[in-house]
């Protein structure tokens, strides 16, 4: 075959493929991706997110059995650092989930657009500091969110209600835009340090565009109606205890009293990242005294329904 037979032929199996509307993964590879494995059944799986081409690597742990068992969605924190992004390892937050997992849960951790190896575009931009858009930037995480747990709800060893979000900076932050869901549908969530801007310039207690965080948070506080559990490390430099309880303070006023506040010990040496690589020692009095995961079984529902 020549040279120019063969250019042929490469230029039309290009055009082929560019013409086709289905991904080049395939709609039928949303789910598990592999084998289970260790711990706690690890296994890869491939979740739908806001842009219909790109699909959410995620990982997905559960406890023996088929459930069905209650869903907890971790969201990872986040970065305006392109490259920073690009970079980043699958997020598992293996204590935190192994916890879960101990308590029925099953656990989904997965990784949004711009991020690492599911790539696609970063739809979480918070604009300038002078601009800072943080609610916005807030229902887009919140968005992928949602759009990973109504997924997994189609799965059979997956209940439909009585979630649990749990939200790491960014993450946090899009949970908390989640709070005015009914408790039926979502029954907790739990944030570690929430916010965007922390830490602006690489310098410790340095927010970028403070008091519109402050005003964001009152937003979402406004039509709140989960039960929130608020954490934040007291060695935290991206959103120190002292801010973190002003915008925890705005949230409550503006309507939700179902708001936990607590000030953890200092973890090792930057706080922020004891949801991360905290041990499940920790992780453990944290879940055990986290709000609104009294919902455990369908026999109690009931019971749960009428205490709300």
């Amino acid at each position: 075959m020549t040279k120019n037979v063969l250019f042929k032929v490469a230029a039309l199996l290009l055009a082929v493929g560019l013409s086709s509307q289905t991904p080049a993964w395939g709609e039928n590879r949303f789910g598990s991706q592999g084998p289970e494995g260790s711990p706690n059944r690890r296994q890869d799986w491939l979740v739908p997110t806001q842009d219909q081409i790109t699909p959410s690597r995620a990982v997905l742990f559960r406890p023996p059995g088929k459930g069905p068992f209650r869903l907890a969605v971790i969201a990872h924190a986040s970065t305006q650092n392109r490259l920073a992004r690009a970079q980043m390892p699958q997020p598992e937050y293996a204590a935190l989930a192994s916890v879960l997992v101990s308590r029925g849960f099953a656990v989904l951790v997965p990784q949004r657009l711009g991020h690492g190896k599911t790539g696609g575009p970063y739809l979480e931009d918070q604009e300038g500091c002078d601009n800072a858009e943080y609610a916005m930037s807030a229902r887009s995480t919140a968005e992928a969110i949602t759009t990973a747990l109504t997924f997994m709800r189609t799965q059979p060893f997956v209940r439909k209600d009585a979630s649990v979000i749990v939200g790491h900076s960014a993450g946090g932050w899009g949970a908390l835009a989640l709070t005015d869901r009914s408790p039926k549908d979502i029954s907790a969530i739990i944030v570690f340090a929430p916010g965007r801007g922390g830490r602006a310039d690489d310098r410790a207690g340095n927010i970028c565009a403070p008091e519109k965080l402050i005003a964001a948070a009152t937003e979402f506080g406004e039509d709140a109606r989960v039960p929130v559990t608020w954490l934040v490390a007291e060695n935290d430099s991206y959103f120190p205890p002292e801010f973190s309880k002003r915008m925890a303070d705005a949230f409550i006023e503006a309507g939700d009293d179902k708001v936990d506040f607590k000030v953890l010990p200092a973890f090792g040496n930057e706080g922020h990242w004891l949801a991360e690589a905290g041990d499940a020692s920790a992780m453990e009095q944290i879940i055990a005294n986290a709000a609104g995961l009294n919902v455990q079984a369908p026999v109690a529902q009931g019971a749960a329904k009428k205490k709300q």
